[in-house]
């Protein structure tokens, strides 16, 4: 397997790169991002599908390790490009998830993402198939379906935290924001990290190696989180009070998952 499910689940950073440039293929991986998404749908044009697609086969027969992001179900290359991944073993991104008997037809680690309105409402059966990871968020497909702004949070708030429940619910890793298409004002890039953070997500969809560090960092626990966990374990296991905060099992708990993140 090229990349470990375990490594999906844990992930904080994941990089697209275009299936059609595999002079950019080693650059990804070498730029600290937690996974590499080799993108053989959106990021490709269609005349150029057929190349994307034997680029990436070549590039993973070398011992190449990423994820890749097949064209959906209802489109001609679907086939295709899952052999190659099956041939590979490699961890499927599939785009436009909203059917799970499609998602249970492949025999791979998955990342479905859910990025139409049928998708948002089928977001718990999609979380129960059983090889799903994680999932993650088409915010800008969605936002295009739906005819509000890609980066209007209050448009696309139901849709992030429908996410977020159905994969609590599922008992899998926090889903993964979509994109921040800004890639010249790092506040954006900032802004996007906290606010997806604060309704639950683990990690970021990146399209540019220069976003990477921010959203690792920004994914992960705080100084301050970390001493604020440490202080309440050792508290003990009973009630007490912590920062002159209530501190019972809920927050025990809360406070071994943030130390767990380290």
């Amino acid at each position: 397997m090229t990349v470990q499910f375990g490594q999906i689940v844990a992930a904080r950073a994941l990089l697209f790169v275009p299936g059609h440039r595999p002079d950019r293929f080693d650059k990804a991986v070498a730029s600290g991002a937690d996974g590499v998404i080799l993108d053989l749908e959106d990021a490709v044009a269609p005349a150029d599908k057929d190349a994307a697609r034997e680029h990436v086969d070549e590039w993973l027969s070398r011992g190449g390790k990423a994820l890749v992001r097949i064209n959906g179900s209802d489109t001609p290359e679907f086939e295709a490009d899952l052999a190659v991944v099956a041939r590979r073993g490699c961890p499927v991104v599939l785009p436009k998830a909203e059917d799970p008997s499609v998602l249970a037809g492949i025999e791979a680690p998955l990342v479905p993402i859910i990025e139409t309105a049928a998708g948002i409402e089928a977001a718990t059966a999609l979380c129960a198939v059983k090889n799903v990871a994680r999932v993650a968020f088409g915010s800008v497909d969605l936002a295009t379906q739906l005819g509000v702004r890609h980066d209007d949070e209050i448009a696309l708030g139901y849709a992030r935290s429908r996410l977020v429940l159905a994969s609590t619910a599922n008992g899998i890793a926090p889903p993964i924001d979509g994109v921040t298409t800004d890639l010249g004002d790092e506040n954006v890039l900032e802004a996007d990290i906290q606010h997806a953070r604060r309704l639950g997500f683990g990690g970021k969809l990146c399209i540019h190696p220069k976003q990477v560090a921010a959203v690792r960092k920004g994914f992960a626990p705080t100084e301050a989180e970390l001493a604020w966990a440490r202080r309440v374990l050792e508290a003990g296991e009973s009630v007490s009070a912590v920062d002159g905060q209530m501190v019972d099992r809920p927050v025990l708990e809360r406070a071994r998952r943030l130390l767990a993140q380290q």
